[in-house]
């Protein structure tokens, strides 16, 4: 049986499935990880499917816009926008700061919007994806404050590799192709992409594992 419940905003939500209970760190901790583990693969079998990809000169959203890849991209750029508002609101449920939610939120809202609106819509996704390349790496700076020791570095590595990459992606866009380097634009956008994704995934791990869980009662011995 699955039953839910909620407590106050430290405590949060929990789930419990025939005797196993998780907390709102588990439940966000899964959320992220899945999140996370699920993009990548996608886009590695998104690649693979599209005869000729550039992953050097090609971006990630053209995934998007191939007839063999269209609605597998699409779908789960509005999944992990999904997961992350779901698992940023369980992280804001054992934390309590409404503008780190907000972060999340915001995120999410950016890999909404870029799949609803995918790349050869016009300009609505550069504006989605935007958003998404810049408040996912934000995300990872900012909850380096809900952390110590090494989950706060590498929330901050990985949101700062990212952020460096996204002001890298801005100036060759804008016509300063020497910007993106010898990995071109797909593989400095995988450079905004891949790190957060990454972090996430330590994330999850680490809210697994630190969150509480109780185990079904032992049976007595027959």
């Amino acid at each position: 049986m699955v039953q839910f419940g909620s407590g106050d905003s430290r405590d949060g939500t929990v789930l419990s499935v025939r005797g196993v209970t998780l907390d709102s760190r588990q439940l966000a901790g899964t959320s992220f990880v899945v999140l996370a583990a699920g993009f990548m693969t996608v886009i590695m079998l998104a690649a693979a499917m599209v005869p000729g990809y550039d992953f050097r000169g090609a971006a990630i959203s053209d995934l998007g816009t191939f007839p063999e890849t269209a609605l597998l991209f699409n779908t789960s750029l509005v999944l992990v926008g999904l997961l992350n508002l779901a698992g940023g609101y369980l992280f804001y449920r054992t934390h309590g700061k409404r503008w780190l939610f907000a972060v999340f939120a915001v995120a999410g809202v950016g890999a909404v919007g870029a799949g609803l609106f995918p790349l050869d819509t016009g300009g609505l996704h550069g504006l989605f994806a935007l958003l998404a390349f810049l408040f996912f790496n934000v995300q990872a700076l900012a909850s380096a404050t809900r952390f110590d020791g090494v989950m706060r570095a590498l929330s901050v590595l990985a949101g700062g590799i990212g952020l460096v990459f996204v002001v890298l992606m801005a100036l060759g866009d804008a016509g300063n192709a020497t910007a993106f380097g010898p990995i071109g634009h797909g593989g400095t956008e995988r450079m905004i992409v891949y790190p957060v994704m990454l972090w996430l995934v330590a994330l999850g791990g680490y809210l697994l594992a630190t969150g509480e869980r109780s185990e079904p009662a032992a049976r007595p011995a027959e």
